[in-house]
């Protein structure tokens, strides 16, 4: 399994150089990727551009960029143009629907029918990444357009897919899923399984399944359980995630959260490998002397 980290997500005038100076130390560190997500801070394709141009060889992702803000024909073009500047081969194209509540309330955008939107996007934009030109016409979505951007090779493209149609869609058309909240257990059980199965019968290749969890090394547990608890705690509201924990049983994030000893981390990294996941990236929540240990351990076992 290999083991990436999640980067900073840094405010202020200078965060594109700070992000710089953390993919760098990702890099140093040894870990095989790098992931930024994409909410309502720096843009995650605009950032990885800079910052990837900069610091060489480490694969940079996405996870994830919403799809509804943007048309897929846009995506592609900045995914590509993106390449340019790191290099091909180094960049993975995470995208997701993202929640009601935030396109729905925030965007001003409807988010009926989320799976049929998705795999119209696809449609769209997995042609483009490929170079091809794109004639479709479907119910959400429609494109007429081909792009001029040099490129060689592809984009690698993950669905962030957690429920049954999903993981199906993504088996058939993507590289693989990129996960959140999601426990080994409801690995194992639910998500390797459906997209395996689903790739095989597309008669694609094996799947990528890239789990991203809290983890913290520390001997303050309890403490870091109430951090994680505070931190992340929103996400146990949000369907698709609640779901997830559910299936897992558990309370909230919480419960996910891999915090302990080297020891029983590494253990706990274990178990998800052994569930199916091809790749885990961590997601540290602390600073200081936890996040060192923290790190070290991750991009040991990236070794």
């Amino acid at each position: 399994m290999r083991i990436g980290i999640l980067l900073n997500e840094p405010t202020g005038p200078d965060a594109l150089r700070r992000i710089t100076d953390d993919l760098a130390q990702a890099a140093e560190e040894g870990f095989a990727s790098a992931w930024l997500s994409h909410i309502f801070g720096i843009d995650a394709l605009t950032a990885l551009a800079v910052a990837g141009s900069q610091v060489p060889g480490i694969e940079l992702g996405t996870a994830v960029v919403p799809t509804y803000p943007r048309h897929p024909a846009a995506m592609a073009q900045q995914a590509r143009t993106a390449v340019l500047a790191v290099g091909p081969g180094r960049l993975t194209l995470g995208i997701g629907l993202s929640h009601q509540v935030v396109i729905e309330n925030m965007f001003g955008y409807g988010f009926e029918r989320p799976a049929r939107h998705m795999k119209e996007y696809l449609s769209i934009l997995l042609p483009l990444l490929e170079g091809e030109t794109v004639s479709y016409r479907g119910e959400t979505l429609s494109a007429e357009l081909a792009l001029s951007v040099p490129n060689e090779g592809r984009v690698p493209v993950l669905v962030a897919a957690m429920g049954t149609q999903m993981l199906k869609l993504a088996g058939r058309r993507a590289d693989g899923t990129v996960l959140w909240m999601t426990g080994p257990a409801t690995i194992r059980d639910h998500i390797a399984p459906t997209i395996t199965a689903a790739a095989a019968e597309a008669g694609r290749p094996a799947p990528r399944v890239v789990c991203a969890l809290p983890v913290l090394v520390t001997d303050d547990v309890d403490g870091a359980r109430q951090s994680a608890a505070e931190v992340f705690g929103a996400y146990g509201s949000l369907p698709s995630y609640r779901a997830m924990m559910d299936r897992e049983g558990a309370a909230g994030p919480a419960d996910l959260a891999i915090i302990g000893s080297e020891e029983h981390v590494a253990a706990r990294l274990r178990e998800v490998s052994q569930a199916g996941a091809t790749e885990f990236y961590g997601v540290v929540f602390a600073g200081g002397d936890a996040a060192a240990r923290t790190r070290k351990l991750l991009a040991g076992l990236a070794d």
